[in-house]
Order: C-alpha cells, then structure tokens, then sequence
C-alpha cells in the first residue's frame, strides 16, 4: 500500500462522528470533516507530481560539474576557459583577476552610458541650405493711428472699447479710473447690440488706391486685390502672400528684390489716442510665414512717415526634438489652425476657456459660437482674461505646458536700414503728379521696401546625441573590448544560469513535497 494511501486509511479511522445532537457540536465536526477531506486531496495531488518530477531525475553532482566545465570551455565569453583548463593555481589567480576585472570595466561603462542616455542628450546643427528658389514670406501692414477722426470725434469712448475688446490679444491693461468711469458703464449697459466688429471694420484703416499709391512684387504690380483684411490689435490690418493668396505658391529666384510699397498714412483722416504708446504716425508690419497669425506683440517692424525702410530678410528653420529630448509635442493638433504653433495655440485655448465660462466666443479669437457682445466683453471676459493670466491656465514654452513649443518652426530675422523719403527733388516730382504739397507729402509718404538677402536658409537642428541604435552600438563595442563577448554569448549565460536555476528549483520542490508528506495529519477533536 502506498504511504498516501496508508495515510488516508489512518485519518478514517481516527475520525468519529460526535456523539452529543449539540449545533455547536455538529458544526464544529463539519468544520474538521472539511480540513481531513482537504488534506486528503491535498495528499494526492502533491503525490502526482512527485511521481511526476521523479521520473525527470536530477543530474548527480559529478555531472552537474562535468557541465560546468564544459560550459566554461565551450563558452565564447572570453578568459573564462584560461581559469578553467589551467592546472596552475597562480595561473587560475591571474585569469581570475583579469576576467573580474574586464567584467567590472565593462559594467562600469555600460552604467555610464545608460546614464548618459537617460539624461536625454541633444546636439544641435546649423546648416545653411542654398536654392534656387525660395518661398516668399506674409507681411502684414497695419496703420499706427488705427481709427478715422471723424469717427472718433462722434464716438471718443471707441478707444476704451477696443482696449477691452482686444485685451484677448495681450494689449496693455486699462487703467481703473477708466474702467469705472459711469459713461462706460452707461454705454455698454445701453448698447449691448453694438456691433464693434463692424464699427471698426467701416471706421478703421483702409487699403485701396488711395492709401497703397504703388505696390510691386518682383516688379510685377500689385494692388489692394492681393491683401487680405485680418484684425489684430492695431484694428484693421492688411496681410500680402497670405495662405490663400497665389503667391504663397510663388518661389523668389532673385536676392536684392522682392515686396515695393508705397503707402499714404492720411494723419488728417486716421488718429489714435494721444496718450503714450499710441502717438507715432506711419506703418507697423510683421514678417512671418503664410500659414501662421501675425503677432505684433513685440515683434513688429515700423516705419514712421517722411522714411524708406529697407528690410532685408532671411529664412531660418528651427527643428525642435519631442520629449523627452525636447520640448515638442508631434502629435498635438490645432482645432481651428491647420499648422501648429504656440501663438494659435495660446489663442485657442483662451477661446476654449471664455466659451466656456462666458457662453460667448470674443471675434479676435478662433472657434465657432456666439459671439460676445460688449456686456459680456466688459462684465465676463475681460475678467477671465486676467484669471487665465494670473492662474497660468494658457502657459506656453515646455510640453506639460498648455502650448509647448512647436516641433518645426520658420522664422525672418530682419535687417532694417532707414533713409529719408522722399529727396527734395523726388519730392517735387511726387507734388506734381499727386497733386499734393510737399509738406503734405513729407508727413503721410511711407516708403517700405522687403528683399531676401540671399537665396539659402538656415537650418538649426535638435538632435538626438545617442539614439538607440547608437546606445546597442556602444553597449556592444565595450561587450566586446573587453570581454569578447556578443549577443551569442549573452545568450549563452542566460541558458547556463536558467538550467542551474530549473535544477535547484526541483530540488528544493522535491524536499517541500517530501516535508510535507511526512508532516503529521490534523487530528480531529
């Protein structure tokens, strides 16, 4: 009979039902009538895998070490078979050392390159690209005095109006004595239907024949047709090579030419207000690409009245890496913009937040809704702007950041020179033909004139100091400087540590098995 078997017969036998009908009495026998049966089955499954794993036995001591020594002989790990064959002691001491020591270089540089490689290191390249032909960028115009007088005589709270309306765009803040002045409270109370989108666009700066008096792009001319109408924080504003314009199609093949303007001011007919800030005359314009928004904020160019401003450009691209070695974010997409940038991106998410806390999408910003009226503009957006801005809701620059840094970026660093415009004797002849006088012309005649310096760009690139393949690379090449060792010979450590493990792991199961059937069984009570 088998000692499970035997065992069993036993626990049987010494087990008797309790005489006494007590409830307590009967639960506590089931309770132990439970454990016996359990133990039991317990029994035979642990006695079928020992008969299991003893039909595999285990390799005896001398052949476990017959293949230790094969493995040290056979293996492609370098000095380990110099220990192993070697009958002089000093001679095993000396390979002993020399393998210690190759094993404990290599793990120290291969520890400091994965160290190196998890600080996300970034190189960066400039690279000036030469072409034959390149892209001609957007320029957008706008007047320094941003509203008509006649305009302003009849309707002089129209600055503060603006201001509020335009604060979405970063202009400066609006004094309190103005802000609380009943006059304004009374008008935006009473005009709530005021439509100050249009009150700018019919009152605002105008481009037609008589304010653009010549226009030529590469010597071809041009004329109102080519710009389209944007609102910026100057009011109406006039965009050249715009996206949808032909010619963002149009390549520059010359250096020295390009965008010719000539613009009339009307200081008598355009005004702004007088307080510091505002009191230039001539033309503001920005240089940017024909697929992103012009931003004024800080970067526009002017040129004053009486001036020829000759800007000479270049193209500069700037590839930024994603995280974790840059700041990008490849895979964020504009809802409203169809390229990705921080400015469209810090305006979207103005949007987001007033159309959600107002109801009401203000008309300088992207999206679709209702557009607020001036009530909602003084009363509710004007003070979301400035919790968005002291809560850092909108925040621009890393990529846990609401707007991080775009992955590709093309800039026109600018060089202005100035000369007065026009000559005496050119300013005769412009008298003659305009019919105007010369101290009229002197003060309204802004001459701006746009060229490409060179025909190349400049590429400044982020990139990745040790990718992957370069870290195997490196891994690999300290593997086998000093070791000789290779991906085969890794794989040869991993099957020689893996079968001593599986040959300890049955011999310790063995002993369990064995412990546990001698254990004694539980006795009933």
């Amino acid at each position: 009979m088998a000692l499970a078997d035997y065992q069993q017969v036993r626990l049987v036998s010494t087990f008797t039902a309790p005489k006494s009908s007590n409830a307590n009495d009967f639960g506590a026998f089931m309770n132990d009538l439970l454990e016996v049966t359990c133990f039991i089955i317990s029994l035979g499954l642990l006695g079928k895998i020992k008969r299991y794993l003893s039909k595999r036995p285990l390799p005896s001591p001398d052949d476990r070490k017959k293949f230790d020594h094969e493995f040290a002989l056979s293996t492609s790990f370098h000095g380990i078979h110099n220990i192993a064959q070697n009958r002089s002691r000093v001679r095993k001491a000396i390979w002993l050392s020399v393998v210690l020591g190759s094993v404990s270089l290599v793990v120290w540089q291969i520890y400091s390159r994965l160290v190196n490689f998890f600080t996300w290191p970034t190189t960066t390249s400039v690279e000036v690209q030469y072409v034959e032909k390149i892209e001609f960028p957007a320029v957008t115009f706008c007047n320094l005095n941003r509203f008509q007088a006649e305009a302003v005589s009849k309707f002089g709270i129209i600055f503060f109006l603006w201001d509020v309306v335009s604060k979405v765009l970063r202009l400066q803040e609006v004094s309190g004595n103005i802000t609380h002045s009943p006059e304004t409270l009374d008008f935006v109370t009473s005009h709530q239907n005021f439509s100050i989108t249009e009150f700018v666009k019919n009152n605002g700066f105008y481009l037609n024949r008589d304010t653009l008096l010549d226009c030529k792009f590469f010597g071809k001319p041009c004329g109102p047709k080519d710009f389209k109408h944007v609102f910026t924080e100057y009011g109406n504003c006039f965009t050249f090579n715009h996206g949808e314009n032909f010619q963002s199609k149009n390549k520059v093949s010359l250096s020295g030419r390009g965008l010719k303007l000539l613009f009339n001011v009307h200081q008598e007919e355009f005004t702004d207000n007088p307080l510091p800030g505002y009191a230039d005359a001539g033309i503001i314009f920005v240089i940017h690409s024909p697929k992103k928004e012009p931003q004024f904020d800080g970067l526009g160019l002017s040129c004053p009245v009486g001036m020829h401003s000759r800007v000479t450009i270049r193209q500069l691209k700037t590839v930024h890496q994603e995280y974790p070695w840059g700041e990008c974010k490849p895979d964020i997409k504009l809802k409203s913009f169809t390229t990705y940038n921080t400015y469209s991106c810090l305006k979207e998410c103005k949007a987001q937040h007033i159309q959600r806390l107002c109801g009401c999408l203000p008309f300088l910003l992207p999206g679709n809704g209702i557009e607020c009226d001036l009530l909602k503009h003084y009363n509710c957006v004007s003070p979301i702007i400035d919790h968005i801005e002291l809560g850092g809701l909108c925040t621009m620059g890393t990529h846990n950041s609401s707007c991080p840094v775009s992955c590709e970026e093309i800039e026109y660093p600018a060089t202005v020179s100035y000369s007065t415009f026009p000559s005496q004797r050119a300013l005769k002849f412009l008298a003659k033909k305009l019919n105007q006088s010369q101290e009229y012309l002197s003060e309204n005649l802004v001459n701006i004139e746009i060229n490409y310096s060179d025909l190349n760009y400049k590429i400044t690139q982020q990139q990745k100091a040790v990718s992957v393949p370069e870290l195997l690379a490196d891994v690999g090449g300290q593997l086998g400087l000093f070791c000789g060792a290779s991906l085969i010979t890794i794989i040869e450590i991993i099957e020689y540590v893996l079968t001593n493990f599986y040959w300890i792991f049955i011999f310790l199961l063995l002993k369990i098995l064995e412990m546990i059937q001698r254990s004694p069984p539980p006795q009933a009570v």
